[in-house]
C-alpha cells in the first residue's frame, strides 16, 4: 500500500526533524486533507500531534498579534481554512519548483531555522522593571516561527501587487536558506540579539 500523501501530491519519505528540541513537537504524519476541525482542541499539547501543514494553515487564518493589536483580519485572514489550504498548496508547489526539494522538507527546515531559542521578559523587582533573557519552550518556538512567517508573507502581499502564494513561497524559501530577506529569520536574530544583551 502506498503511503499517504498530503494534498494527494507529496509524501514525507526521508523528511526528518534535525533539531532535537523540536522533534517531539513537530509532527510530520501527512494527511490527504490537513483539516482536523479542532477535534483535539481540548487536549493538552494537542498542537504537538497536529500535522505541521495544518498548523501553518491555522496560523494563516489569524496571523497573531503585533504590538498588542491583531495583525490583519481581512482578505485571506477571514477564517476560511479551505482558502488557507489552497494558498499553502500553491506556495509549496512554487517553492518545490524553485528549489527542486520535497516541500515538506522545505517547510520543516524553514521552521527549524526560524524558531528563536531565547527571548526577553520583563521582571519587576522592588518597583523597577528589568529585562531578563529566558529560553523559549519548544512548542512556543514553533508557534513563533509560524507566526513570523505568516506575518512576513502578509506584510509583502496585503494591499500590494504580490499574491499571498508568492509571498509565502518567498518567505519559506528565505527561511529554508537562512536568508536575512526572510521576515522570520530577521525576527529570530533580533530576538536572540536582544536576549544576548540582557544577560
Amino acid at each position: 500500500m502506498d503511503s499517504i500523501k498530503f494534498f494527494n501530491r507529496w509524501g514525507a519519505e526521508g523528511v526528518k526533524v534535525e533539531d532535537i528540541g523540536l522533534q517531539r513537537y513537530l509532527t510530520l504524519d501527512p494527511k490527504i486533507v490537513p483539516k482536523t476541525g479542532a477535534r483535539y482542541a481540548g487536549n493538552r499539547f494537542h498542537k504537538s500531534g497536529t500535522f505541521i501543514v495544518e498548523r501553518l494553515a491555522t496560523k494563516l487564518m489569524g496571523s497573531g498579534h503585533k504590538g498588542k493589536k491583531h495583525f490583519i483580519s481581512s482578505g485571506h485572514n477571514a477564517g476560511k481554512k479551505t482558502r488557507a489550504l489552497h494558498v499553502i498548496e500553491n506556495a509549496l508547489l512554487k517553492a518545490e519548483q524553485r528549489l527542486k526539494v520535497n516541500p515538506l522538507l522545505i517547510l520543516t527546515r524553514a521552521i527549524e531555522n526560524a524558531a528563536p531559542r531565547e527571548e526577553v521578559i520583563a521582571i519587576e523587582y522592588g518597583g523597577a522593571r528589568y529585562p531578563k533573557a529566558v529560553d523559549i519552550a519548544p512548542q512556543r518556538r514553533i508557534d513563533l516561527a509560524l507566526r513570523f512567517m505568516t506575518q512576513g508573507a502578509y506584510t509583502k502581499s496585503f494591499n500590494k501587487k504580490m499574491k499571498i502564494e508568492d509571498a509565502l513561497a518567498e518567505e519559506l524559501i528565505g527561511a529554508y536558506q537562512i536568508s536575512a530577506k526572510s521576515n522570520a529569520v530577521a525576527k529570530k536574530r533580533d530576538l536572540e540579539r536582544q536576549a544576548a544583551s540582557s544577560k
